[in-house]
């Protein structure tokens, strides 16, 4: 029998086969059965890690994290399972005063449903968020435990990747229905409803459509398990464009157990059809089933009614689009200059100014139009109908909409993250619709209120409403978890788990001290690292403050006095903040009119010289450097990206940036589609780096480009597939300048990497964070082992600060909040 450490050492020499086959190919999904392979090399990784150094969660645990899914148990509501997109599945027997992660040494903790058959207490899990976030992290099937999560059964479905609901039988727990949503960023054909009557052993595919359609929602009659709903969505969805709706969108039917099905959007039905149609949910009424209800993501374009509501007093932007030179140099005088008022442009800008650089050929007369493009407009500002609500009281066969006035709250044009309602068990004309806000009708859809409150975060995705007393509901959001007792009159906030979505992490040098990171939908937060985790339900007041809000993204911090910081959210929004004062100012360099506007990366990077902390630099499509703070940006670049892709999510952008500790000013840029740049004089001018060696990370997002602490010459890159279901390491390091590349990815497993960060002490260590942990290399990289303890099986580690006079490491988990250990063991002293 071969010895554990021949095994390691069998799987390692595979995985550098694959790695390297991989590279002479082009960028294609990963085989479900080369992640499997890839599985079982990480199980053997992380039970021969020779670290014993454990991490310690840090918290926060104010601001919770993604809720995906929540199962209660209606004879005892005090118990229930509360299931999170990138933080595992959680139990409660006590209200939510205290949770126990009970799903943590799985091979992926990426939920999108969970269901629970109460009478044999078996549990049943679909891996793999179902939102089509920008962070929605793929699973590998379905789960099953009868111990409560002691210990798992994996059941299949590896090509499955994102799941949207599971469905159980009332009666017989052997048979279950799962929507399999599919792949998010590629075409497959595993998309679907599927059905087992074994348990799981086996099974049967029975609704397919086409591999851009997938299903998303389902629900049953518990009066006939015979009879389900299950709702099909057509999706594309690429770096730069997501295409959220299409015909073979539908609500879907089958009286025969899930064998066969029907389709109901048809023809005079009266639910929508055709390409406008998106993400669509479904709710039966349990008490009679007859009564069902739908909700819609109506992409279809509201009526166009510009021609009854023309601005007087100024122009609105498509009044400047396709106009030529005589058509602007007619344009009203007082109308222009309000217009260039309202939105904010320079005062050297005037309508006579601008009409004599149009006439002269300075500017194109579209000028102004073109200056105002961004691609989050397709997306955010496209006039759609949005969210309807649709009844039906025969079982389907037909359906009347039943909101009288549009639902703008709810979710606007992104309802392909939203798409869930739910019907009281006991009352027909009570229910709860999803979306940024939660709100409620009590009239059978016709009208709604919005239930937040302050202690409500938004963005909702899971509600149960208790069938005893359907006043009493559990909500899950980005925020976590909320219990009512009163219709959302009064919510109490579940803040006892730690499962922030940190994007972002880095540390002051105070003492002690304090930790700074951005996290997904709840901000940048500033944590005091000497306080231990505890369930005071004020522990995070305590410990953490809010520093921002929005999307948290990139922090640094000025180390002359700890208190300047930088820090903002997504697409570029910076300001700079003194924490005693109070006072800032706002960072985001502008272009000026005539140019191509600045293409913001979600997680715009901003990096503060550690050789002159006046000097902070920042980069769109372009690098921005600042030499007093912030206060004025100048444009150094050109675009270092390979252009515009047209889509309605900004692409072509700086990615990451880095500044040599040993020399100032040589830089190094890397951007969301491949590219490498050098920089050897503080960003004046720049240089693309060849990285045409490595064929296969062409066209990946750069993750993270780092120079070394200990060799001028050195310099790492890691790219990431993520965006292709792409699931390779890839780690680049270069000893001269970026001239040459090897690569160090060694007997990594398939993960994408985040983040490489060298050791301050022995530049033969080193620390890489993937979709899937951290990993530890002692020989340059070589060779990695796992350092798992402390930490869950599979966890994203997005970043890595080291504080190098403490000598302590932490990990910006986007699930599990932050962790900190001591180096003490890595390096040997």
């Amino acid at each position: 029998m071969l010895s554990k450490l021949k095994i390691c050492a069998l799987l390692c020499s595979c995985m550098a086969i694959f790695h390297s086959n991989l590279a002479a190919q082009s960028v294609k999904p990963t085989p479900a059965a080369d992640r499997m392979k890839s599985l079982e090399h990480k199980k053997v990784m992380a039970k021969q890690s020779p670290f014993k150094t454990e991490f310690t969660n840090i918290g926060p645990t104010a601001m919770g994290g993604r809720i995906v899914d929540v199962a209660v148990n209606p004879a005892d509501p005090t118990e229930f399972y509360a299931a999170y997109a990138t933080g595992g599945l959680w139990h409660t027997t006590n209200n939510g005063q205290s949770f126990t992660p009970i799903f943590d040494n799985e091979d992926v903790i990426f939920i999108g449903a969970v269901a629970v058959h109460w009478p044999g207490r078996t549990i049943w899990i679909g891996t793999g968020e179902a939102n089509s976030s920008r962070s929605t992290y793929s699973g590998i099937g379905v789960f099953k435990s009868e111990n409560n999560g002691q210990s798992w059964t994996y059941l299949g479905l590896p090509e499955s990747h994102h799941i949207g609901a599971i469905k159980l039988h009332p009666t017989n727990n052997d048979i279950a229905w799962v929507a399999v949503t599919g792949h998010l960023y590629s075409p497959n054909k595993d998309r679907g409803v599927y059905k087992t009557s074994d348990g799981g052993k086996k099974w049967k595919k029975t609704l397919y459509i086409d591999e851009n359609t997938g299903a998303i929602e389902m629900d049953i009659n518990p009066k006939n398990p015979d009879e389900l709903y299950a709702t099909m969505w057509y999706k594309t969805r690429k770096a730069w464009d997501f295409e959220e709706s299409g015909k073979t969108s539908g609500l879907y039917k089958s009286t025969d157990g899930g064998e066969k099905w029907s389709l109901l959007n048809v023809a005079g039905g009266g639910l929508p059809s055709g390409e406008g149609v998106g993400r669509m949910g479904v709710a039966v009424f349990a008490a009679n089933p007859q009564i069902v209800y739908a909700i819609v993501d109506n992409q279809f374009h509201q009526p166009d009614t510009a021609g009854t509501q023309k601005d007087t007093v100024s122009y609105i932007k498509e009044d400047l689009k396709d106009l030529t030179k005589e058509s602007f140099a007619a344009l009203n005088n007082s109308k222009l200059d309000t217009f260039l008022k309202r939105n904010r442009l320079s005062s050297k800008y005037s309508s006579k100014k601008l009409k004599e650089q149009v006439a002269n050929g300075t500017l194109k007369p579209n000028a102004l139009y073109d200056y105002f493009y961004d691609a989050n407009e397709n997306l955010f500002n496209t006039p759609v109908i949005g969210a309807e609500i649709y009844r039906s009281n025969d079982a389907g066969k037909t359906w009347t909409k039943t909101n009288t006035e549009s639902l703008p709250r709810l979710y606007n044009t992104y309802g392909y993250y939203f798409g869930r309602l739910t019907v009281s068990p006991v009352n027909e004309n009570k229910l709860v619709i999803m979306g940024v806000s939660v709100e409620l009708s009590k009239d059978g859809g016709k009208t709604f209120d919005d239930m937040n409150a302050r202690n409500v975060h938004s963005d909702h995705h899971s509600c149960w409403i208790n069938p005893n007393r359907d006043s009493h509901m559990i909500i899950g959001n980005d925020g976590g978890v909320n219990i009512t007792y009163d219709d959302g009159k009064n919510w109490f906030k579940v803040n006892s788990v730690p499962a922030g979505q940190f994007y972002t992490v880095t540390t002051d040098n105070a003492k002690p001290f304090h930790v700074y990171g951005g996290l997904q939908d709840n901000g940048v937060w500033q944590g005091n690292t000497t306080r231990q985790r505890t369930n005071d339900a004020n522990y995070d007041s305590m410990q953490y403050r809010m520093l921002g809000g929005g999307d948290g993204m990139g922090v640094q911090v000025d180390f002359r006095d700890n208190l300047t910081v930088y820090s903002g959210s997504q697409f570029g929004n910076y300001s700079r903040q003194h924490l005693d004062t109070g006072g800032g100012i706002r960072i985001r360099p502008q272009h000026e009119l005539g140019e191509t506007p600045y293409r913001y990366n979600w997680l715009t990077p901003i990096l503060l010289s550690r050789h002159n902390q006046d000097i902070l630099y920042m980069a769109s499509s372009r690098f921005h450097r600042s030499m007093n703070r912030g206060a004025d940006m100048q444009t150094l670049s050109e675009d270092l990206t390979n252009g515009a892709v047209k889509g309605d999510v900004p692409f072509g952008t700086v990615a990451t940036i880095s500044e040599s500790p040993l020399r100032f000013g040589l830089l190094y840029a890397g951007t969301d589609d491949g590219n490498v740049h050098t920089s050897s004089d503080a960003g004046s001018s720049w240089t693309a780096l060849d990285l045409s060696s490595f064929p296969a990370v062409k066209g990946l997002w750069v993750t993270r480009v780092a120079a070394s602490k200990h060799q001028e010459g050195r310099v790492y890159v890691t790219l990431n597939g993520y965006r292709n279901d792409h699931f390779s390491p890839y780690i680049l390091m270069s000893n001269d300048y970026g001239k040459n590349w090897k690569s160090i990815a060694g007997n990594l497993p398939l993960e994408p990497v985040n983040v490489i960060e060298e050791d301050p002490k022995n530049d033969s260590i080193l620390y890489a964070g993937t979709d899937g942990g951290i990993y530890v290399s002692k020989d340059a990289g070589q060779s990695w082992s796992m350092w798992n303890k402390g930490l869950p099986m599979a966890i994203p580690v997005h970043d890595i600060a080291i504080q190098e006079r403490d000598n302590k490491i932490v990990l910006a988990t986007h699930g599990r909040s932050l962790f900190i250990a001591s180096l003490k063991e890595i390096q040997g002293k």
